[in-house]
């Protein structure tokens, strides 16, 4: 059993914030995998099951960010599972727009999501870290965050997103290089080896060596 925790703000307002890019991620798993509806529980709303041989609850709470921890709490207890069976995704600022990385312990680098999830259950979980970029400085950032992605940024995020989808199954079972590499093949896939390669430019024509003969000489070998 693995519990997958998209961070976000409940309710419409706050839906296609950047802060809400966890729930954007489960919301892709859900429809992706087959997943049940979502329903309320755990003082969030939950859907079920399976991705390989692993059973799945994914959660988005419905606490508000800063107080996430108590619906991650809740779940986990109920769950009978370990901090280290828990992975969140979760919006980073110190991660350029399109960039994903992992993390398992550590800070929580002043994310107000993270640090109520370490109040409840430690350090020990694994991080899906979905990098939304910085606006450049620190007191721009809570009015960064609670803003909407732009319109520019919508085929980036949606290759993301479907990216995390394409290789949660490797995720789960521990292998996160390659569930790295399914996102990197949506967010920059490869050039097709079977794509019409640019055409050539045409050689140019040799130029025609300078005439360096005399107009007498040239008169003469005119009549021979």
């Amino acid at each position: 059993m693995k519990l997958l925790v998209g961070l976000g703000n409940p309710g419409a307002k706050y839906a296609h914030n950047r802060h809400n890019i966890g729930f954007m991620a489960m919301d892709r798993i859900a429809s992706d995998h087959g997943f049940s509806a979502w329903r309320n529980k755990f003082q969030g709303q939950i859907a079920e099951g399976r991705i390989g041989s692993n059973r799945i609850t994914l959660l988005k709470p419905q606490t508000f960010m800063n107080k996430s921890g108590q619906s991650v709490g809740e779940a986990m207890r109920y769950l009978k599972l370990e901090p280290a069976d828990v992975i969140v995704f979760h919006d980073e600022i110190d991660l350029a727009p399109g960039k994903v990385r992992l993390k398992s312990g550590g800070g929580h680098a002043g994310h107000n999501g993270l640090r109520s999830i370490h109040d409840h259950i430690g350090a020990d979980y694994g991080r899906v870290r979905m990098g939304v970029g910085h606006p450049g400085h620190k007191d721009a950032v809570p009015g960064y965050v609670l803003r909407d992605f732009p319109k520019a940024d919508a085929d980036w995020l949606d290759d993301e997103l479907r990216g995390v989808s394409d290789g949660i199954a490797h995720l789960v079972a521990g292998d996160g290089g390659k569930f790295l590499n399914a996102i990197a093949l949506r967010v920059a896939p490869a050039r097709s080896s079977t794509s019409t390669p640019k055409p050539k430019a045409a050689p140019r024509p040799p130029e025609s060596p300078v005439d360096t003969r005399s107009a007498m000489q040239k008169l003469v070998d005119r009549f021979k």
